[in-house]
């Protein structure tokens, strides 16, 4: 299995001239979006960022194998949301990077099923086990009050 995308990007700077931070990603899916950096490093605030990006993609990835896992128990889901924060920190090599990403998921399970916080964890932390994105990052991923390492 391989995923594809296309980052399109187009200027005119002049010499001495700041260039554009804006670009477009066209995903595999037919849909596109416009982009730039964060505001913080002189990109537009309207579009996506990079960091916005990656804490989307770990969202959803955490969020659709929790609802596998869910379905596998026979546990219906009324509804997902989470509050996604991430922070920047440095690496080893004191490069800036994503240092931790917060999710903060609520589920609301059908009427009439009931499921104990305990079981709850149990389903985020084999989620999260699970989770391609997860399992390809470099950085602490922390869901309510527990810290997972990478």
């Amino acid at each position: 299995m391989s995923f594809h995308v296309k980052v399109s990007w187009q200027g005119s700077q002049q010499p001495g001239e700041a260039f554009s931070r804006d670009h477009q990603i066209h995903f595999g899916s037919g849909q596109s979006i416009q982009a730039s950096s964060a505001p913080d490093f002189q990109g537009n605030a309207a579009h996506v960022n990079p960091e916005e990006s990656l804490m989307a993609a770990l969202s959803s990835c955490h969020m659709l194998t929790f609802l596998a896992i869910a379905h596998l128990k026979r546990l219906p889901v009324a509804s997902y949301d989470d509050q996604v924060s991430a922070e920047l920190g440095q690496n080893e090599a004191g490069k800036t990077k994503v240092a931790a990403i917060n999710l903060n998921p609520v589920i609301t399970f059908a009427a009439g099923v009931t499921v104990s916080e305990e079981a709850l964890a149990k389903m985020h932390q084999k989620a999260h086990e699970n989770c391609f994105i997860a399992n390809s990052l470099n950085t602490v991923v922390r869901l309510h009050d527990r810290e997972f390492n990478h």
